[in-house]
């Protein structure tokens, strides 16, 4: 029964909250297959999606042994819905999650303390693209009116960031209509049938669109200037967040964690596009090896190198947060954004 009420009051605290960007194919859900078994603790990780290009560090950890190298065992789960990762993680189902850092600040508005302990990047990596019929008719966010604009689910990134546009260029939220559309596929026919105008997502689902000749890039929000340019500064999203009392309480595997991610974040940065490419599952790149590169290519600038949280970030994503959300609007001056990461763990990787 207690298990029961943790899940139930999970679920409740993330009816509204800031979901993960739930933007993979929902082919991939479950366990990943284990990574060498090494004489370690052993730990659980719900990925928002294993085979998105924002989350690519998590499976590319794991391919490059370097979870194992660490000394700890890691499984990796998915959950195309950020949300249901998030869940998992505060019903105890897993020890970390990797998903958005905005779940940090709206569960602290919500009484739960959970931190990013390493940050994976220092942008969105969401695009909001355009079909090729309503190009030349939605040219910014003052054109959202009267629109239908896809997004993965209600409550999620894409939709709080396709918000955020909105109302800064004008448009009430009230004023159009956001559709859950999910990702990969399901975006992309819904596009393509007409069912939305627009919408927002990420790669590989990205290259695919525009592959495919269906939409084009409205925001393109993959590297820090395009971040800077939308929403008004440096937006981490993808991270590692765990709850904070047991990473207080298991300091030494948080920092095995944090080796072997920064590890990868710092590999990634001395290799090319087509070299992470090859290191993937071969099924992750739903256009074929030469779309999948060119994919990681325009998200990688996205990525930190370091794991370190940019120093404005979390202010931007409270102002951003605030400007609509019901559960942030307002309360900005109770939000302890020192509480929503640490830098302790990447800090003692760079040193040692």
């Amino acid at each position: 029964m207690r298990r029961a009420a943790a899940v139930a009051l999970a679920a409740a605290l993330l009816i509204p909250l800031t979901a993960c960007a739930n933007d993979a194919a929902t082919s991939h859900t479950g366990a990943a297959p284990a990574g060498t078994a090494v004489d370690g603790p052993k730990v659980k990780i719900m990925v928002g999606g294993l085979d998105k290009v924002i989350y690519l560090p998590a499976m590319l950890t794991q391919r490059l042994g370097y979870f194992a190298e660490a000394g700890v065992n890691v499984e990796l789960m998915s959950e195309p819905a950020g949300v249901n990762a998030t869940t998992a993680l505060l019903a105890g189902d897993v020890q970390g999650a990797v998903g958005f850092y905005d779940h940090t600040i709206d569960l602290q508005a919500k009484g739960k303390i959970v931190e990013s302990v390493v940050q994976f990047s220092q942008a969105p990596g969401e695009v909001e693209v355009v079909s090729t019929q309503q190009a030349d008719a939605i040219r910014s966010g003052t054109d959202f009116k009267g629109r239908k604009l896809g997004v993965t689910s209600l409550g999620s990134s894409t939709d709080f960031l396709t918000k955020y546009l909105a109302v800064k260029n004008g448009v009430a939220v009230s004023e159009f209509s956001p559709i859950a559309v999910g990702a990969g596929q399901t975006f992309i026919a819904a596009l393509q049938q007409g069912s939305i105008d627009g919408g927002m997502t990420t790669d590989p689902t990205v290259a695919n669109i525009l592959d495919k000749g269906l939409g084009k890039v409205l925001y393109d929000m993959r590297t820090p200037e395009g971040s800077k340019a939308a929403l008004g500064g440096l937006y981490p999203s993808s991270s590692l967040y765990m709850n904070t009392d047991w990473v207080e309480k298991n300091k030494g595997t948080t920092q095995k964690l944090a080796d072997a991610f920064v590890k990868t974040l710092k590999w990634m940065s001395t290799h090319t596009p087509e070299e992470i490419a090859a290191k993937m599952p071969a099924d992750y790149g739903q256009g074929g090896a030469e779309q999948y590169a060119a994919a990681i290519r325009a998200t990688l600038p996205m990525f930190t190198t370091d794991g370190v949280m940019p120093a404005e970030g979390p202010k931007t994503v409270l102002a951003v947060l605030a400007a609509f959300h019901p559960d942030v609007k307002g309360k900005e001056s109770t939000i302890d954004l020192a509480k929503t990461y640490t830098t302790e763990f990447v800090s003692r990787t760079a040193a040692g």
